[in-house]
């Protein structure tokens, strides 16, 4: 952990790199806490579908690009049960995970897919 009297932990925000958005806050805050966001990492971008058919059809779509993906059921949403995962290995920068999630959203509306958000583990000599 990142001790709280280090001056980079004051640093002012930079907000072309962390734009004031769910992704820029999120990213901001893995900075604040010592990740090296220039380190790629496996980052997991999920979509949810309301069939298990749609959801396939989409994995099927990601698949044939070389993507690394999961399937699963998904309980948080009963009207969209099921869910692909893809796991794109990248550098945390907003504009990968934007440029990303773009593409996503693109070809997950037509399978009447939604984007559920990303997630990834930190990266840093001090997280792991």
């Amino acid at each position: 952990m990142m001790d709280r009297t280090d001056k980079s932990y004051n640093i002012e925000r930079d907000t072309a790199e962390f734009p004031v958005d769910p992704n820029g806050n999120m990213l901001w805050h893995m900075a604040q806490e010592g990740d090296d966001l220039n380190r790629p990492r496996e980052i997991q971008f999920s979509v949810i579908f309301q069939t298990q058919e749609l959801a396939l059809k989409f994995g099927r779509s990601l698949l044939a690009n070389n993507q690394k993906l999961s399937f699963c059921p998904y309980l948080a949403n009963p009207e969209y049960p099921w869910e692909i995962t893809a796991y794109p290995e990248m550098q945390a920068s907003y504009t990968n995970i934007i440029s990303y999630q773009l593409l996503l959203e693109t070809e997950a509306r037509k399978f009447d897919g939604i984007y559920d958000g990303w997630y990834c583990l930190p990266q840093g000599n001090n997280l792991n």
